[in-house]
């Protein structure tokens, strides 16, 4: 059932997105004459007065047509409500609308959050958390370190609490380049001494290849009426949209240091369904973390994206005219090409490292 519900996600954050361009197409008065969710055959039809509305079997994406660039559509060339034929800022409204959808959808899953579960708070405890060792070649895995983990002392020094323990726990690391650090870890109530040795990556800092978090425990709180709810939410939001952000940052200036953590659609489904698995509740800040991600991906300006096709807008409002038409679809054809390919490479790379699949080939 977790599995479910994180496709389910997965299907509604598509759901949203496509929804944001097609009423922004549709309060504008410009033509859609198909809105479809999933990809594949098609298992759900209707045909609207205008616009056909479908259902596909697979759920994991979508897309809403528009008559220009159907060869079959009656509407004649010169409409003034085609989308082609639209003024520039008319059309940036609908291309960006999918974006703006999915911001406000993780905001509105925050408020909730709030509503329906309560105002998170963190109980914070000594030493610092190992959520993840992120493989099995790295340093923190060498060392005999496990996900769940918890440090509570670097080199005989007691950690406290918060970000101030992650900060020690840091340092120690990224000051002992190949050089042994003592850990003392507790693993289920009982404390472990461990060695572990900071490998020095591309970027020239060392690292153990984990992730590291503030160890405590999280409780919910009735809130104190609507305006913290709301307030409470904005803050949540912008806090993972910031960190978020940080992410791409980092991808884009050191892509060797985190190209391993980039994941596919069956990895985000694994990860979801052990969230749901552990607490259905984890499910809320997972999709918010989903939202803003496809939001922040859809807005770079990559071909078949509509970051890039906002590129295309904004080419055409510098020159007084469009690019050619061919040319358009050349860099879009390619642009979706790569964007498949990589999907496939992570559909593939992610399915083989799943543990079910892993025991299947170790038999």
């Amino acid at each position: 059932m977790s599995v479910f519900a994180a496709i389910a996600v997965l299907g509604l954050l598509v759901a949203v997105h496509e929804l944001g361009h097609f009423l922004a197409a549709r309060l504008q008065g410009i033509h859609v004459n198909r809105f479809s969710i999933g990809f594949g055959p098609v298992v759900l039809k209707y045909q609207g007065a205008e616009t056909e509305y479908a259902l596909r079997a697979f759920p994991l994406g979508g897309f809403v047509g528009f008559p220009d660039d159907d060869p079959d559509s009656n509407i004649p060339a010169n409409d003034p409500d085609l989308m082609q034929n639209r003024p520039i800022m008319d059309r940036a409204i609908v291309i960006s609308a999918g974006v703006i959808a999915n911001l406000i959808f993780a905001y509105l899953v925050f408020v909730t959050q709030a509503g329906v579960i309560g105002i998170q708070e963190i109980n914070l405890e000594p030493g610092v958390a190992v959520p993840q060792v992120i493989a099995a070649d790295a340093p923190a895995a060498q060392a005999g370190l496990q996900n769940g983990d918890v440090v509570i002392a670097v080199n005989g020094q007691t950690l406290g609490t918060g970000e101030p323990a992650e900060r020690v726990f840091m340092d120690a690391i990224q000051s002992s380049p190949n050089q042994s650090i003592d850990l003392q870890v507790n693993r289920d109530g009982t404390a472990i001494d461990l060695q572990v040795t900071p490998r020095i990556e591309d970027d020239g800092t060392a690292r153990i290849g984990a992730l590291l978090a503030p160890n405590g425990s999280v409780d919910f709180r009735r809130p104190n009426g609507v305006g913290e709810i709301f307030s409470n939410a904005a803050r949540d939001f912008q806090r993972m949209f910031l960190r978020i952000v940080g992410g791409f940052v980092t991808l884009i200036t050191n892509f060797s240091s985190v190209a391993g953590q980039v994941a596919g659609p069956v990895k985000i489904v694994e990860q979801g369904a052990s969230l749901a698995s552990d607490n259905i509740g984890y499910l809320f800040p997972f999709t918010a973390l989903i939202s803003i991600n496809l939001a922040i991906i859809n807005i770079l300006p990559l071909p078949a994206l509509d970051g890039g096709q906002l590129a295309f807008l904004l080419i055409e409002a510098a020159r007084g005219k469009p690019l050619p038409t061919r040319f358009q679809e050349n860099v879009m054809q390619t642009g979706l090409m790569v964007l498949l390919g990589l999907g496939i490479f992570l559909i593939v790379r992610d399915t083989t490292q799943l543990d079910a699949v892993q025991r299947l080939f170790q038999q």
